[in-house]
C-alpha cells in the first residue's frame, strides 16, 4: 500500500515554461523581424536589415533543437539540420535579390532546392520517429484518413491554385519554384499533423511536435502570401517567416528539453475517441463545394446543398456510433483494469497480495540489496478471536490491522497480506523505527466491528544480501517469525544463520517424529505423585519419551518444541492420551486398590485451540472405559488465560468429571483471576518456588501465600520439584500435602508402579516428625 496503486511514483510533471537566453534571443529577433515588416508595409526600408536578421534566428534554431537531441532524440538533430538547411537557401535567396538575378519574391532554383532539402530534412526526421503499435484493421483506418487528408488537399489545390498557376508563377521558373517551395512546406504541414494524430510521437514530447507542426502551415500560409507584395519589391515575406519559424522550433525544442529533464516522456496510448480531422476534411470539401455552386453553377446549388446535408447526416451518425463504441470500450478497459487490480491485491483489504510483494521485492532487489528488508507479522491468537467473535470480527479487525500497519509505514514501503492473519512488509532504508512504529500501533486498541480489541503481533524481520530473491528473503523473515513466536506473545526477531539450523533440525526431528509415531519408538513414563509426609503413592504424571533408532534418546525439550511448530503436537498428544488411559485401566485391574488414584496427562495450548477436543477426550474415555474422574488434564496457566476456545474446551472436559490442574503455576501471566474462570481441581507449583523454599526469601513468601489461597478455594496444591528432605518437610510445615519430584521417584515405566514404595519414607517421616500435624485432604484419586 503505497502513494498510488501500482506502489510507483507517477510521470513528473513537466517544468513550467521558464524563459531562456536562447528563447529570449529568438523571441527579441522574431519581434524586431516583425516590426521592421510592417514598418516596410507603409514606405520603403532597407533590404539589408531584413536579410541580416535572418543570420541570428537561423543559428539560435538550430543549436537549440540540436541541443534537444543531445538526449539521443536523433529526430531533433535532423530538425538542427533541417534549420541549416533552410539558413543556406535564405543566404542564397540574399545572393540572388542582392545580384539582381531574381526580382521581387521569387527565388533560384538552386535556392529551391535548398528549401525543399531542409523541409526533406525534417520530414524524414519525422519519419523515423517510432510509431504506435497497431492491428491491421487500425492500419487501415489510419490509411483512409490519409487518403482523405491528401485528397481534400487535392482538391483545394485544383480549386484555388490551377485557375491562378499563371498569374503567381508569372510563368517563369523562379514563380514555379517559388510554388514548388509552397506546396512543399504544405505537405510537410500535413504529413506532419497526420503523423502526430494518427501514429503517436514515441520518446518524443506530443506537445513539442505539435508546436513543431505549426511551421510547416506557417510556411505554406508564408509563401502562398507572398503575390501579394509584389508591388513592394523591397519587401520579402521570408524576412518574418524565417524567424517566426526559428522561434516555433526554439518553443518546441525547449520544450523536449524540460520534458527530458521531468523523465522521458511515454507514447500516448492510442485514444479511441473518432479522429475529428477526416470530419474536418468533409466540412472543409463541402463548404468549397457550395462556395463553387454560388459563384460559378447557381442551377446545382440544390444539389449542392443536399449533398454536403447528406455527407454531414451520415458522418454525424458515424460519429455517434463511434461514441458508443468507445463508451464500450471503456467500460471493458474499466472492467480489465478491476480484474487486473484484483489479481494482484486481496479483496478484504485492498493489499498488495503475494504475487505483487515478490515482484516490488525484486524489483528492491534488482537496485541493489543494501537497505532492502522484509518483515513478516503475524497476529497472536486470531483464532481464538474468530472463533469466539465470529468471523465478521474477525475479519473486521484484519482490515483495522492493515490500516493500523499502512499509516505507521516509512516511504516506499509496501505493505502485502499474505492470507489469514499474515501481514509482509517490504522496506527500504532503516528498519528498527518502521518496526517499533508498527508494534506499538497495534497495541493501541483496534475497531472491528462494534468491538475494541488489543492484538499482539509476532514479527520476523530479514534483511537483504547480496545473491538473494524474494523467495529467500521471505523464507528467512518466516523463520524469524517462527522464533519471535516461540518467545512469546508481541516481540519482533531479526533473522540469524542459526535460526536455520536450529530450523533444519526441527524440521529433521518433525519429519523423525512423525515416523516414530507409527514404528513404537515412542513409549510413556510415569512420575509418581505422593502424599506427605509419608510418601504414599497418590497418582501419576505420565511423560513421553523418545528412543531414536539412530540418535538413542532425545529428550523432550528438544522435540517437544518441533512439534509445537509443526502441529505435530495435536497427533502426539492424542497418542499420550489414548496410552495412559489404557494403562491407566491395566493398573485397575492388576493392582486393585493399590492403582494409582489418577493419571494426570498435560495438553498443550494448541490442542485445546482445536473446536471439538473436549469430544475427544470423552471418546477415548468411552473407548478405554476409564471413569473420568481417574484423569486429570494438565495445562499451562498461559493457554487458557486469554480465554476463548482454550478456556471452553477446558470448561467442557471438566464437565465430563475430568480433574483439570493448572501446571507450572506462577511462571506466567500468573493472574488470580484465572483462578475464579478457569475449572481447575488442582494447582501445581512450580520447581522454580521450590527449589529456595527452605530459605527466608521471596520465593518461599509465595510458596506460603499460594497454599493460603489453595486453602481458601479448596484447590488441591501440589508441590513440583522436590528434590531434597528439607524441601519435603518445609512444604509440610506450611501445609502442603502433595508433592512431586526427584525425592520421591523419577519417571518411571508402568511396570514399576506396580512395585512403587517411597524411596525416603523413613527418612521423611524422621525429619516430619517434629513438625506440627494438620488436617489432611483425601487422597487424589477420591474423586472428591
Amino acid at each position: 500500500m503505497r502513494g498510488d496503486e501500482s506502489g510507483r511514483p507517477g510521470p513528473t510533471a513537466v517544468p513550467p515554461w521558464r524563459l531562456t537566453r536562447t528563447l529570449t534571443a529568438a523571441i527579441a529577433v522574431d519581434a524586431i523581424a516583425w516590426v521592421w515588416f510592417l514598418i516596410g508595409l507603409l514606405r520603403p526600408t532597407p533590404q539589408w536589415a531584413g536579410w541580416m536578421l535572418l543570420l541570428f534566428a537561423v543559428p539560435i534554431a538550430a543549436v537549440t533543437s540540436w541541443r534537444a537531441g543531445a538526449a539521443g532524440r536523433t529526430f531533433w538533430r535532423y530538425v538542427s539540420a533541417g534549420m541549416i538547411g533552410l539558413g543556406l537557401a535564405s543566404a542564397a535567396a540574399a545572393r540572388d535579390y542582392f545580384s539582381g538575378d531574381q526580382p521581387g519574391q521569387q527565388i533560384g532554383g538552386l535556392t529551391a532546392m535548398l528549401y525543399i532539402a531542409g523541409l526533406l530534412l525534417m520530414l524524414l526526421g519525422l519519419l523515423r520517429i517510432p510509431g504506435a503499435q497497431r492491428t491491421g484493421m487500425e492500419w487501415t483506418r489510419f490509411g483512409l484518413d490519409v487518403a482523405t487528408m491528401v485528397v481534400t488537399v487535392l482538391v483545394f489545390g485544383w480549386y484555388l491554385v490551377l485557375p491562378r498557376w499563371e498569374s503567381w508563377t508569372d510563368g517563369s521558373a523562379a514563380g514555379t519554384a517559388s510554388v514548388v517551395v509552397v506546396a512543399t512546406a504544405a505537405v510537410i504541414g500535413m504529413l506532419a499533423f497526420v503523423k502526430v494524430s494518427f501514429t503517436g510521437t514515441g520518446p518524443i514530447d506530443r506537445r513539442a511536435l505539435y508546436i513543431l507542426t505549426l511551421t510547416g502551415g506557417v510556411g505554406a500560409i508564408g509563401g502562398a502570401m507572398a503575390p501579394l507584395l509584389a508591388e513592394r519589391p523591397y519587401l520579402n515575406i521570408g524576412h518574418v517567416l524565417l524567424p517566426t519559424t526559428s522561434l516555433l522550433v526554439c518553443l518546441a525544442a525547449d520544450r523536449q528539453l524540460r520534458a527530458t529533464r521531468a523523465g522521458r516522456p511515454a507514447s500516448r496510448p492510442l485514444s479511441r475517441r473518432p479522429s475529428v480531422l477526416p470530419y474536418t476534411a468533409v466540412l472543409a470539401t463541402g463548404a468549397l463545394l457550395l462556395t463553387g455552386a454560388v459563384t460559378r453553377a447557381p442551377d446545382l446549388l440544390g444539389v449542392a446543398v443536399g449533398a454536403v446535408a447528406v455527407t454531414l447526416l451520415v458522418a454525424a451518425r458515424q460519429i455517434v456510433a463511434l461514441r458508443d463504441n468507445a463508451r464500450l470500450l471503456d467500460d471493458l478497459d474499466a472492467r480489465q483494469r478491476e480484474l487486473t487490480h484484483q489479481a494482484g491485491h486481496d479483496s478484504l483489504t485492498g493489499l498488495a497480495n503475494r504475487t505483487v510483494l515478490i515482484a516490488e521485492i525484486d524489483a528492491a532487489l534488482t537496485e541493489g540489496p543494501a537497505g532492502v528488508s522484509v518483515a513478516l507479522i503475524d497476529l497472536d491468537d486470531f483464532k481464538a478471536i474468530n472463533d469466539d467473535l465470529g468471523h465478521a470480527v474477525g475479519d473486521a479487525l484484519l482490515v483495522s490491522v492493515a490500516e493500523r500497519i499502512a499509516v505507521q509505514l516509512p516511504a516506499g514501503a509496501v505493505l502485502a497480506r499474505l492470507g489469514g492473519d499474515e501481514y509482509a512488509v517490504l522496506l527500504r532504508g532503516g528498519h528498527c523505527a518502521a518496526l517499533a512504529a508498527i508494534t506499538a500501533g497495534l497495541r493501541r486498541p483496534l475497531p472491528a466491528a462494534a468491538h475494541e480489541l488489543v492484538v499482539e503481533a509476532s514479527v520476523g524481520l530479514a534483511e537483504a544480501r547480496a545473491g538473494d530473491t524474494a523467495s529467500e528473503l521471505i523464507r528467512r523473515a518466516d523463520v524469524a517469525m517462527y522464533e519471535a513466536k516461540g518467545q512469546g506473545k508481541g516481540r519482533h526477531v531479526v533473522f540469524d544463520d542459526r535460526m536455520d539450523q536450529r530450523t533444519a533440525e526441527q524440521s529433521r526431528l518433525a519429519a523423525d517424529l512423525r515416523s516414530a509415531l507409527d514404528t513404537d519408538q515412542l513409549h510413556l513414563l510415569y512420575q509418581p505423585i505422593v502424599a506427605m509426609p509419608g510418601g504414599e503413592l497418590a497418582a501419576v504424571e505420565a511423560l513421553v519419551r523418545w528412543t531414536h533408532p539412530d540418535r538413542g534418546p532425545i529428550g523432550p525439550a528438544v522435540f517437544i518444541p518441533a512439534a509445537e511448530r509443526t502441529g505435530l503436537i495435536v497427533p502426539l498428544g492424542a497418542w499420550i492420551l489414548e496410552q495412559a488411559c489404557r494403562q491407566a485401566i491395566r493398573w485397575q485391574q492388576t493392582m486393585g486398590a493399590a492403582a494409582p488414584g489418577s493419571v494426570s496427562v498435560n495438553v498443550s495450548a494448541r490442542q485445546l485451540r482445536e473446536a471439538g477436543f473436549a469430544g475427544e477426550v470423552a471418546a477415548v474415555l468411552r473407548r478405554t472405559g476409564l471413569p473420568p474422574h481417574v484423569l486429570t488434564v494438565e495445562v499451562t496457566e498461559t493457554a487458557v488465560f486469554d480465554g476463548g476456545t482454550a478456556l471452553d474446551e477446558l470448561k467442557s472436559i471438566a464437565a465430563l468429571g475430568v480433574k483439570i490442574a493448572l501446571d507450572d503455576f506462577g511462571t506466567g501471566h500468573s493472574s488470580l483471576g484465572l483462578l475464579r474462570t478457569c475449572p481447575a481441581d488442582v494447582l501445581k507449583v512450580d520447581k522454580s518456588f521450590v527449589d529456595d523454599v527452605t530459605a527466608d526469601g521471596p520465593q518461599a513468601v509465595v510458596v506460603a501465600a499460594l497454599i493460603s489461597i489453595c486453602d481458601g478455594m479448596r484447590l488441591r496444591a501440589v508441590a513440583e520439584g522436590v528434590e531434597t528432605a528439607e524441601q519435603a518437610a518445609r512444604l509440610y510445615e506450611l501445609g502442603y500435602r502433595y508433592a512431586q519430584g526427584y525425592f520421591y521417584g523419577r519417571p518411571m515405566p508402568p511396570e514399576d508402579i506396580a512395585t512403587y514404595r517411597p524411596a525416603h519414607g523413613p527418612a521423611t517421616q524422621l525429619t516430619l516428625s517434629t513438625v506440627a500435624d494438620r488436617s489432611t485432604w483425601p487422597a487424589l484419586p477420591s474423586g472428591g
